[in-house]
C-alpha cells in the first residue's frame, strides 16, 4: 500500500455548444423544474437517469463522450435544450421584487435540507421543510443564503430483515459526484485544545446559495473528520460537537464568503450557539459589552421550533458545554456561569443547558410551525416567562407549508396551467382520469420496486413472484408514509385486524393500503411499529393489498403523493407539530383523513368536510388506551360508511361525481393556502422585514438606541425588587351593562423608576366558576400623581359584558422602543 495518496479530478468534457448543461446540471432547479429534469433524461436515457439516481451532475460524468459529440449535432436536442436555458436564464436574472426592498440578506440555519434525493443529507419533514424553504424563497426572489452540514454519510438507507425488522446501513457520499461544488473555503472553529476545520462546499438551489460544511478533512483529527459523519447520529458530545460547527462555525463561514447577514433564521435550536459567535464578532469590531452585544444581534435573529415536547429540545450537561465553550465565554467578556445561564430555565431541566432557551433568550422573533403548534410552544416556554399569562408567551407561528412545483405530477401540473390554475374549471372527466394514471403508475412502479428489493434480500421465489401482483390500480389507495415515531401511531389501523381484511376484501368496495417510512436508529418502539405492520402484510388474507415500501425518501414520497387517493395521518394530539406530508397530496388530488393536529386542525377548521375527514373532533385523552380505541373507531367508521361509498359511487361515465367536488374543494382551498411561497412570504412580512429594521434603528449612531436600552434594563432590573401593588380598590362589585366604575391602585417603584419606566394595567376579562380566566386582556390605567411615597393610577372596569368578570392589576416595564417581554420578561401583581 502507498504511504502517500494525492487524489485529483476528472470532469466531463462538454462540446462547446453543450455547455449549458454543467450549470443547470448544478443548479437544483432542475429538481422542481419538470422540462430540465426531462432534458438530462433525453442525455442520458432512462435506464442511466435511474443508474444515477436522478443526479444530473453524476448524469454528466457517466454519458459517453460520443454521446456529447452526437448530440451537440443534433438540432432537436439543441432545441430543447435552448428552450431550458433561455427559462432558466429569464428566471436567474429576474430584477429585484420590491416587496423585499431594504431587507438585506437572510441567512437560514439547520441541520438538515431535504432538496433532491440525489442530495442525501435531510432525514425527514424537518429537512424537507428546509429545503422547500429555500425552493420558494428563490422563486419569489427573496435574498437569502443557508448554512448546513455536509455529512458524509447522510441518514441511514433503510432494510427490513425476514421478520420486518429495521435494518440501518450508511453509504458514503462521494461528494464529488453529488450536485455541489467546492468554494475553496475553509473555516476553523476553536474545540477544546484543537482546531477543526471545515471546508465549505456551496449547492446553488435556484437563486439561493447554500453553503455546506464538511469536516472530513485530513487536517482534522479521526475524531473530528466524523463530526459531519452522520445526520443526528453519535452520542451528546457529539451533537454538541456538530451544534457548534453549524452555529459558531457557520456564522464564521459567511465571514470567509464576505457575507454580512442582516437577519439570522435558526430552523430549530440546533444552530442556536450563532447567538453567541454573532455577539462575540460585534464585540471584537466595536466597543460594546456582552449585554450591548446581544441586545443588538438578538434583535436579527427568528427562532422557529417545531417540536411539540419538551424532550424534543438538545439539552446539554453543564460539564460538557464547559468542556467546549469554557474558554468561549471570556471571549464574550462574561464568566461561565453567566454564559451556562443564557440556557437554563427554571423547571425546565434546572442545571442543564438547554438550546432553545438559549435560543429563546437570544431571538426577539421566535415561532411555532401552525396554529395549535403555536399554542404548545407557548406551554413549553412558559417556564421562561412563567408570571406571564399563557396566552402572552411571546411565541407567534406560522403554518408550514410545502413546495407545490416539487410534489405535483406533471400530468396535474400540466392540466391546472391549461384552466389557469383554478381546480375548480377542471373537468371532472380529465381530473379522474389523471387520478386513475398517476394511481396505476404508482402500483406498476410498486411491483418492480419490491420485485428488486425482494430478490436484493434474497426472498424466496414465491415471494419475489408475489411483488408482480401487490396492489389493484381500480382499488381506492391509501397511503400512510412519515417516520415511524410511536406517537405516530403507524398501526392503529390494526386494533382490529378483522375489520381491516373486511375493508380489504370487500365485494363492491375494496380499500388497500401502502406504508412506507424510517423509524429513528435507537427507536425500538418505532421499529417495533414497522415490524407488525410488515408481519400483518404476510397474512394470506391481506397478502398485495397491506404493502410496506422500505427505504422511504423523496422520490419515493413523490410517487406516493401522486398516486394515492387518501393520505391517513392519525398523530396522538398535539404532537404533531405541523406536519406537511398530507399537504403533498393535496394539488395531486389526494384527500386527507386526519386527527385534528398540527395543520389539519386549522385547515379542517376553516373549510370543514368539503375539502376531506376529520378523525374525531380534537379531543385530549388522558387514557391513551381508551384514546387509541375511539380513534381507530372512527377511522373504521370513516373508512366503511363515508370514505369508500363515496369513492365507488360511479356515474355512468364511471365517473365519481362526489369524490371528483370533494377533490377540487381540497385543490382550490388549501393549495394555496398550505404552499411555502406564502409560508416564506409571511416569515418575511412577519419577521425578516421587521427583524431587519429593527437592528438597523439599534445600530444607528455607533449603537446609541442599544446602549440606552441596555442601561434602562439593568437600572429596571436593579430596582423591580422594590416595585409593589397594594390599595387596589374599586366603587362596586356589582355593576349594571353600561355602568362606570373607578379602579384605583397605589403603585410603589422604589428609589430611580419613575411612572415613565413603567406600565401599569388593569388585566381582566370573564372567568368561570372556579375564578380562572376564560380570555383576558390588559388595559393601561392612568397615572393621577403621587400620593405620600406612592404613584396613583386610576381607571375604569369594562361593563359592556354581562355575566361574571374578574381583574387583577399588574405592572410590567416599558420602554417606547422596547420588544417587551422578549427582552425584559419581569411583572408584578397585586
Amino acid at each position: 500500500m502507498p504511504r502517500t495518496l494525492h487524489t485529483y479530478t476528472v470532469t466531463p468534457r462538454l462540446p462547446e455548444r453543450l455547455a449549458p448543461l454543467r450549470e443547470l446540471a448544478y443548479n437544483l432547479r432542475w429538481a422542481w423544474h419538470p422540462d430540465t429534469r426531462a432534458l438530462f433524461v433525453t442525455l442520458g436515457g432512462e435506464p442511466l437517469w435511474k443508474e444515477c439516481e436522478h443526479n444530473p451532475a453524476k448524469l454528466l460524468g457517466m454519458v459517453p463522450q460520443a454521446t456529447y459529440d452526437a448530440l451537440s449535432q443534433s438540432p432537436e436536442f439543441l432545441e430543447k435544450l435552448d428552450a431550458v436555458w433561455a427559462d432558466f436564464s429569464a428566471y436567474k436574472n429576474a430584477p429585484a421584487d420590491p416587496r423585499w426592498a431594504g431587507l438585506g440578506t437572510v441567512a437560514y440555519f439547520s441541520a438538515e435540507f431535504g432538496l433532491t434525493e440525489s442530495l442525501p443529507i435531510y432525514s425527514g419533514g424537518l429537512g424537507v421543510l428546509a429545503g422547500d424553504h429555500l425552493k420558494a424563497a428563490s422563486d419569489i426572489n427573496l435574498p437569502l443564503v443557508a448554512i448546513g452540514f455536509l455529512y458524509q454519510n447522510g441518514y441511514f438507507r433503510q432494510s427490513l430483515n425476514a421478520d420486518g425488522w429495521q435494518v440501518e446501513r450508511y453509504p458514503s457520499n462521494d461528494f464529488y459526484t453529488l450536485p455541489i461544488e467546492p468554494t475553496e473555503k475553509k473555516i476553523a472553529v476553536q474545540f477544546p485544545g484543537r482546531i477543526v476545520h471545515a471546508a465549505i462546499w456551496k449547492a446553488q438551489v435556484g437563486r439561493i446559495p447554500l453553503y455546506l460544511l464538511d469536516t472530513n478533512l485530513p487536517e482534522n483529527a479521526d475524531a473530528d473528520r466524523h463530526i459531519a459523519g452522520n445526520l443526528y447520529g453519535g452520542d451528546q458530545e457529539t451533537r454538541i460537537q456538530q451544534e457548534l460547527v453549524l452555529g459558531v462555525g457557520g456564522v464564521q463561514a459567511l465571514a470567509d464568503l464576505g457575507i454580512t447577514p442582516t437577519v439570522c433564521h435558526m430552523n430549530e435550536g440546533h444552530s442556536a450557539f450563532l447567538s453567541l459567535e454573532r455577539a462575540r464578532q460585534l464585540r471584537d469590531k466595536t466597543d460594546l459589552s456582552f449585554s450591548e452585544a446581544t441586545n443588538a444581534t438578538a434583535a436579527a435573529h427568528l427562532f422557529t421550533t417545531h417540536t411539540p415536547v419538551p424532550a424534543g429540545f438538545d439539552i446539554f450537561p453543564g460539564e460538557l458545554v464547559w468542556k467546549y465553550f469554557g474558554e468561549f465565554a471570556p471571549k464574550l467578556g462574561i464568566s461561565f456561569e453567566e454564559l451556562l445561564d443564557r440556557g437554563r430555565a427554571p423547571q425546565m431541566e434546572p442545571g442543564k443547558f438547554n438550546m432553545a432557551v438559549l435560543a429563546f433568550r437570544h431571538a426577539r422573533y421566535i415561532n411555532g410551525v401552525s396554529k395549535l403548534h403555536g399554542h404548545v410552544s407557548r406551554e413549553m416556554a412558559h417556564p421562561v416567562w412563567q408570571e406571564f399569562p399563557l396566552d402572552e408567551v411571546p411565541i407567534g407561528s406560522v403554518t408550514n407549508g410545502i413546495h407545490t412545483p416539487s410534489f405535483l405530477s406533471r400530468q396535474m401540473a400540466e392540466l391546472l396551467e391549461a384552466h389557469d390554475n383554478n381546480p375548480l374549471e377542471l373537468p371532472d372527466e380529465a381530473l379522474w382520469n389523471i387520478k386513475q394514471e398517476r394511481r396505476e403508475i404508482l402500483v406498476k412502479w410498486a411491483r418492480t420496486y419490491q420485485r428488486k428489493r425482494a430478490e436484493l434480500r434474497k426472498a424466496s421465489d414465491r415471494e419475489v413472484d408475489e411483488a408482480d401482483n401487490i396492489l389493484d390500480p381500480d382499488v381506492l389507495t391509501i397511503g400512510f408514509a412519515r417516520r415511524f415515531a410511536t406517537y405516530k401511531r403507524g398501526d392503529l389501523l390494526l386494533r382490529e385486524v378483522e375489520r381491516v381484511k373486511r375493508l380489504i376484501a370487500h365485494a363492491d368496495r375494496p380499500v388497500q393500503f401502502v406504508f412506507a417510512g424510517k423509524a429513528h436508529p435507537r427507536d425500538d418502539g418505532g421499529k417495533e411499529l414497522i415490524r407488525r405492520i410488515v408481519q400483518f402484510s404476510h397474512d394470506p388474507q391481506v397478502r398485495g393489498r397491506v404493502v410496506f415500501l422500505e427505504d422511504y425518501d423523496m422520490a419515493m414520497a413523490r410517487r406516493l403523493v401522486q398516486g394515492v387517493d387518501v393520505w391517513l395521518n392519525n398523530p396522538r394530539r398535539p404532537y404533531e407539530a405541523s406536519g406537511t406530508s398530507g399537504m403533498k397530496v393535496v394539488m395531486n388530488g389526494g384527500l386527507n383523513c386526519s386527527i385534528l393536529d398540527g395543520w389539519w386542525a386549522e385547515a379542517y377548521a376553516d373549510n370543514g368536510s368539503a375539502v376531506g375527514w376529520a378523525i374525531g373532533q380534537g379531543e385530549d385523552y388522558a387514557d391513551l388506551a381508551y384514546q387509541d380505541h375511539v380513534e381507530a373507531q372512527a377511522i373504521y367508521h370513516l373508512l366503511e360508511d363515508e370514505i369508500a361509498p363515496l369513492f365507488y359511487a360511479r356515474d355512468e361515465f364511471g365517473i365519481p361525481r362526489g369524490w371528483v367536488a370533494k377533490m377540487k374543494q381540497s385543490m382550490h382551498k388549501l393549495g394555496p393556502v398550505y404552499d411555502t411561497r406564502r409560508m416564506v412570504t409571511e416569515y418575511a412580512t412577519t419577521y425578516y422585514l421587521p427583524a431587519a429594521k429593527r437592528a438597523a434603528k439599534l445600530a444607528e449612531n455607533n449603537f446609541a438606541l442599544t446602549r440606552e436600552l441596555v442601561v434602562w434594563k439593568e437600572k429596571v432590573r436593579h430596582e423591580w425588587p422594590q416595585v409593589r401593588l397594594d390599595s387596589v380598590t374599586t366603587d362596586s362589585d356589582h355593576l349594571e351593562a353600561g355602568q362606570q366604575a373607578t379602579v384605583r391602585a397605589a403603585l410603589w417603584l422604589g428609589e430611580t423608576l419613575l411612572p415613565g419606566d413603567v406600565q401599569v394595567q388593569l388585566y381582566t376579562g370573564p372567568v368561570d366558576t372556579d375564578r380562572n380566566f376564560l380570555h383576558a386582556a390588559g388595559i393601561p390605567l392612568t397615572c393621577e400623581g403621587k400620593d405620600g411615597g406612592a404613584w396613583i393610577y386610576t381607571g375604569h372596569l369594562p361593563t359592556e359584558h354581562s355575566g361574571q368578570q374578574g381583574f387583577s392589576v399588574r405592572v410590567l416595564p416599558y420602554h417606547p422602543e422596547a420588544i417587551l417581554p422578549q427582552e425584559l420578561p419581569l411583572i408584578v401583581w397585586e
